[in-house]
């Protein structure tokens, strides 16, 4: 069995394995990383965000690659029925980290992914969130490297899929959905990329971190995350 982890072009995640370049729509970026450790050809990938983002642009560029794909909240802002105020949301966060720092865009960044439903004028009428709320600190430390709420991210949440080649691919794909994340951007967007695909999205444990495990701040029930990815890879085999 070959292990691939994959990860978003944003760079959140450090690189394991290189495989080949494409062109997708997400720029011109390497395949190669990954937020979890995945198998490939065997059972699939399991990557999550901005990696769903990713292999569901390396199954429609090579589909005969990948035998099965469990994408786990794709953010993608482009499918949902209020994707203007979507990417509206997402800019807004990158400005606050543009402007005033890490602390700044990261709790610009919390507020966004936790608002329930769509992004409404409510949404854009709050106050900027005030970092301490998230036990952060509000001084500006001056970098501005942070891929995940700079702009570089921009190419995984305005990714548009080719839901025709994904259709059309042999690959078996699963859009997975975290239980506490149903109304949230991530939830939504995962929702409605499985019914452009014709498919009710899976729920899995926790929320959109829910393999996280140890002393995370951010700890899902990563115990639990692994028995359903189990048992979805066992009923995608069995109907295969």
């Amino acid at each position: 069995m070959e292990h691939v982890p994959l990860e978003g072009p944003s760079g959140v995640r450090r690189t394991a394995r290189k495989r080949r370049p494409t062109e997708t729509g997400l720029k011109t970026h390497t395949l190669e990383t990954a937020e979890a450790s995945i198998v490939y050809d065997v059972q699939g990938p399991l990557p999550a965000t901005g990696g769903a983002v990713t292999a569901l642009a390396l199954v429609a560029a090579y589909p005969e690659d990948v035998t099965v794909l469990v994408a786990h909240e794709p953010p993608l802002a482009p499918v949902l029925s209020d994707a203007e105020a979507a990417e509206r949301a997402v800019a807004r966060f990158q400005d606050a980290y543009a402007a005033r720092g890490q602390s700044a865009g990261m709790a610009a960044f919390l507020a966004m992914t936790s608002w329930q439903g769509e992004f409404t004028e409510d949404y854009f009428a709050q106050p900027s969130p005030d970092p301490a709320r998230f036990g952060m600190p509000a001084e500006d430390d001056g970098s501005r490297d942070d891929p995940l709420l700079s702009d570089r991210s921009r190419s995984v949440s305005s990714y548009r899929p080719d839901f025709d080649a994904l259709a059309a691919a042999p690959t078996r794909i699963v859009i997975a959905v975290g239980k506490e994340s149903r109304g949230t951007f991530t939830g939504r967007t995962s929702v409605a990329a499985a019914e452009r695909l014709g498919q009710q999205a899976t729920v899995f444990p926790s929320h959109h971190g829910g393999f996280v495990g140890g002393d995370s701040p951010y700890a899902g029930q990563p115990e639990a995350f692994a028995r359903t990815l189990r048992e979805v890879l066992a009923t995608v085999a069995q109907s295969g």
